[in-house]
């Protein structure tokens, strides 16, 4: 009988191979979170003035794009993002530098965005685009600290095994635009920052460093983070730190109250995409949230020792299951090999399951790039250490070396996206079977 009631859609067939699951997975966390999907709603109403677009990070090209392509009034602005994460933004400039240590490039680029903030009035808009990287592309050294001086701190951070806040509490410490001070540079302008966060916890004053949100650290708290980790500074930032040219306007400077801020797209949000499209594939579903962070190597075995239970125990949940995660975990660079965190997580993970039946996983950084190599992450199957030992790999010899990026590509096991233009930090799932 015609009822004029749609019939249901059929439910979406998901692939059965552990890998194609996975990939899947995966691809269904990155649509949640583009910036052609996120931006538009978002955008604030045209203002009696001027509306100037400034931005920084590796969606920061896409994000422009997006208000370009939905902004019906004039505008004019310039936006920074990592080598290879461009786009055509129309009348937004874009240009490309170094991620993560900072170059000539981002330091011209965003000495160009401060001179755009001239002589702005009550009446402006500045529309700000922030994405995850955007810490080391803006790139305007604080004081009388020279690119050189930033760039040695950025790389011995980076080898630290610091955390993410650790690393931007620094930062902010030693720029000229970040922690703040692209507010401060834009009054008496409206600010409107939209953000596509790849923090735990979306804390603002953490993604990109915060160029337009009040600073609650100190520069004492950036020189105890150096000390913790036994970094060496040199003369100029030691002298720098020590001043009052490293501190940075906290909540109660005037201009935030002519500045808002807008999150986006966030690691749940790519978490949520993913367990809705795990669901529709008949899997149980944990979700254990964005903030996980410690030692990538460490994360991984952790993670086994729940995919054991689960396998053997039914617990916490049991399966067909898949368990996912998000956050950012570290690397403390030991050895002389090629790997981002995504990728020595599951080599941790892998050596930890020691070929259990059943248990496969997918660990990769939404942006496409795990660290600094041209992989997005990687894939571990129950077959996964066989198949390397059948090829004379031993892998608790690349994870001492930081090689885990060698020992999936010898596998064939590393997942290409190419970049991504979004960044909602790093992607983990777990299927048991």
């Amino acid at each position: 009988m015609e009822t004029g009631i749609p019939e249901p859609a059929d439910p979406p067939v998901m692939p059965d191979a552990p890998a194609a699951l996975l990939r899947a997975l995966f691809d269904a966390a990155l649509a949640a979170v583009t910036a052609e999907g996120c931006v538009p709603a978002a955008l604030p109403a045209p203002p009696k003035g001027r509306t100037i677009v400034v931005g920084a990070g590796k969606a920061a090209a896409a994000m422009a794009r997006a208000v370009d392509a939905h902004w019906s009034g004039p505008l004019e602005g310039l936006v920074i993002t990592r080598d290879g994460h461009g786009a055509d933004a129309g009348r937004i400039a874009v240009v490309e530098a170094s991620h993560p240590v900072p170059d000539a490039r981002g330091q011209r680029a965003a000495a160009r965005i401060l001179e755009l903030l001239e002589g702005l009035d009550a009446d402006d808009l500045v529309l700000c685009l922030i994405s995850g990287g955007g810490s080391s592309l803006l790139a305007v050294p604080g004081g009388a600290l020279t690119l050189e001086d930033k760039q040695a701190v950025n790389k011995a951070l980076l080898r630290s095994g610091a955390a993410i806040d650790e690393m931007n509490a620094v930062r902010k410490h030693l720029s000229g635009i970040k922690g703040g001070r692209l507010a401060v540079a834009a009054h008496p302008a409206q600010v409107v920052t939209l953000v596509i966060s790849d923090v735990p916890g979306d804390d603002p004053s953490i993604i990109a460093s915060g160029p337009t949100v009040p600073d609650p650290t100190t520069a004492a708290d950036a020189r105890a983070i150096l000390t913790r980790y036994g970094i060496e500074a040199g003369e100029r930032v030691t002298a720098h730190l020590a001043g009052p040219a490293a501190e940075t306007p906290a909540t109660d400077h005037p201009v935030f109250g002519r500045a808002r801020l807008q999150m986006i797209a966030t690691p749940l949000d790519a978490l949520g995409a993913a367990a809705e499209t795990a669901r529709a594939a008949g899997l149980d579903v944990l979700v254990l949230g964005d903030r996980i962070e410690g030692e990538a190597r460490e994360v991984g075995r952790a993670m086994a020792g729940i995919a054991l239970s689960c396998k053997d125990k039914g617990v916490p949940l049991c399966p067909p299951a898949v368990i996912l995660s998000g956050g950012e975990t570290t690397v403390t660079v030991r050895g002389n090999g090629r790997g981002g965190r995504n990728v020595e997580f599951l080599l941790g993970l892998a050596i930890a399951l020691d070929g259990a039946a059943g248990i496969s996983a997918i660990a990769c950084d939404t942006d496409g790039i795990d660290g600094s190599e041209d992989n997005a992450g990687a894939i571990v199957l129950p077959d996964t250490l066989a198949r390397a030992r059948a090829k004379g790999l031993d892998p608790r010899r690349f994870l001492a070396e930081n090689n885990a990026y060698g020992f999936f590509a010898a596998l064939g096991d590393l997942v290409m996206t190419g970049p991504t233009l979004t960044n909602v930090n790093d992607f983990r799932a777990i299927i048991i079977q």
